[in-house]
């Protein structure tokens, strides 16, 4: 559905940076070229999120290593710099509202909240993607105190509120147990 809106690869983009490296709308806002952009144009291994994008100012990395979160942002760049016909200042936001402008964290929470309501999506947020980051970890038997350090939480008891039961998955728990 979102890719055949206006920005559709913008906004994909968006989403793999919630589903796939569970930021906050926030953070996605704060992002600028130089956090994902080596000077050679290679789309770097880490972004560090510095302090002051965060939430709790406390600084943490996310890793740009998934192959299709890297595609997205790299079609992403690709099409932004075709259309924009110009070398990227490293300094611009990386993701630009309607207006040519940085994101605020309210009007990118607004946008996902559109994306989900296009999607029939019911009591889908901004933080949906982070909810369902932590949750997948956690399926995959990522243990909570690493999850907890990817999701900037200050502690693993914030981290297990966003994990979500998963009624198939606790069915098949029940099926294995002997």
């Amino acid at each position: 559905m979102v890719k055949k809106k206006a920005h559709a690869k913008r906004n994909v983009a968006l989403l793999y940076c919630s589903f796939g490296l569970g930021l906050r709308a926030k953070e996605m806002a704060a992002l600028k070229i130089k956090h994902v952009l080596g000077i050679d144009g290679s789309i770097l291994d880490e972004i560090n999120l510095t302090g002051n994008m965060t939430k709790g100012s406390k600084q943490r990395h996310a890793y740009l290593t998934n192959p299709r979160v890297i595609a997205a942002i790299r079609d992403f760049i690709d099409d932004r710099q075709e259309r924009e016909g110009i070398l990227f200042n490293i300094e611009a936001p990386l993701f630009k509202s309607q207006k040519g402008s940085s994101f605020t964290p309210n009007s990118l929470q607004q946008l996902f909240h559109r994306m989900y309501q296009d999607a029939k999506l019911q009591g889908a947020s901004s933080h949906s993607g982070r909810r369902s980051f932590a949750t997948r970890l956690i399926e995959r038997g990522v243990d909570i105190k690493a999850v907890s350090t990817l999701l900037g939480h200050a502690s693993v008891s914030m981290t297990s509120k966003y994990i979500q039961d998963n009624p198939v998955r606790l069915k098949q728990i029940c099926t294995e147990l002997f």
